[in-house]
């Protein structure tokens, strides 16, 4: 559920970004500065009410307490958090930008939006029975606010991005697929943002920037991406159904998969238009399908054609 913030952040990006023109130049706008201010703490608010009575209420609360889960899910949780703080961080720091605050002020506010809504999403967790506050996902999240802020300090750009690619895994029986549903929710929405065995998470990096004197084309990446599969449970595959009934599907191998592919920064590809800008910007938290080598944890190389 808590990838649902990014879905949402994009599309307020969408017609933020979009009225962005060289705004580092201009005065700073109090009305704009309220405008994202209220935008940050009604869409903060509003996301705590919401996961509170969609997602937490349907199980039992406790007293605030810690839960290690770091060695759950073969650490993609933990790629998802990361990915989350990440792309709320940018799209936070253009919003703040747009109101013509200064680079460094917008950039650290960017940064504390990514770990501030994080952290609301830790503490409900920490009063739930089901979970428990987290450090390591805290630690993911704050890497992934980290990346944004650094960069966007050292290099005012983001070279390095955190992006997310998603192919549908195959749950191939009835008794996968009802697991499936139980786990990471029984519509496509809701298993896009949850279902780990669909999701491969990529570092990529822009070639141009890093060889300015290349005659490399402006928009081109290289990406490392990494993913894991065959998960039925969050360490092991085996479960009990709500009749009572004991699933034992431990002949499903757990596997970790790791990649190398190209990609595009569609935020280096030049435009006039504003709109189009802001839509690049947008899709840029996404991996660009393209062809793909594959190592697993099993030995086994692969060559995709193409990847997603």
């Amino acid at each position: 559920m808590y990838k649902i913030i990014v879905i949402a952040s994009l599309v307020f990006s969408f017609f933020s970004v979009k009225a962005q023109d060289s705004l580092s130049a201009h005065p700073v706008s109090s009305k704009k500065v309220w405008l994202v201010a209220g935008a940050n703490v009604a869409f903060w608010t509003g996301s705590f009410i919401a996961l509170d009575k969609t997602w937490y209420a349907n199980y039992p609360r406790s007293s605030f307490h810690f839960f290690n889960d770091n060695d759950e899910w073969e650490q993609m949780d933990k790629f998802g958090h990361t990915w989350t703080a990440y792309q709320i961080s940018r799209l936070s720091g253009e919003m703040w930008k747009w109101t013509g605050l200064s680079d460094k002020t917008s950039i650290l506010l960017g940064g504390i939006s990514g770990i501030a809504y994080q952290s609301i999403i830790e503490i409900q967790d920490g009063f739930s029975s089901e979970w428990g506050f987290s450090w390591g996902d805290m630690t993911a999240n704050t890497i992934g606010a980290a990346a944004y802020v650094a960069q966007q300090l050292a290099w005012k750009d983001q070279r390095i991005q955190i992006k997310l690619s998603y192919w549908a895994y195959d749950y191939n029986t009835p008794e996968l697929r009802t697991r499936r549903d139980q786990l990471f929710g029984t519509g496509l929405s809701q298993q896009m943002l949850k279902d780990y065995n669909s999701q491969t998470y990529w570092i990529s990096a822009n070639l141009k920037a890093f060889f300015p004197q290349s005659s490399l084309p402006a928009w081109l990446n290289v990406s490392i991406g990494y993913s894991a599969d065959g998960m039925l449970g969050a360490t092991q595959n085996t479960w009990t159904d709500k009749n009572g009934g004991t699933h034992d599907r431990t002949d499903i191998p757990r596997v970790r998969r790791l990649f190398i592919a190209p990609d595009i920064d569609l935020t280096k590809i030049k435009t006039k238009s504003k709109l189009l800008h802001s839509i690049f910007f947008a899709l840029n938290a996404v991996k660009f399908p393209a062809p793909a080598l594959e190592l697993d944890s099993k030995g086994k190389f692969r060559a995709h054609p193409v990847y997603y």
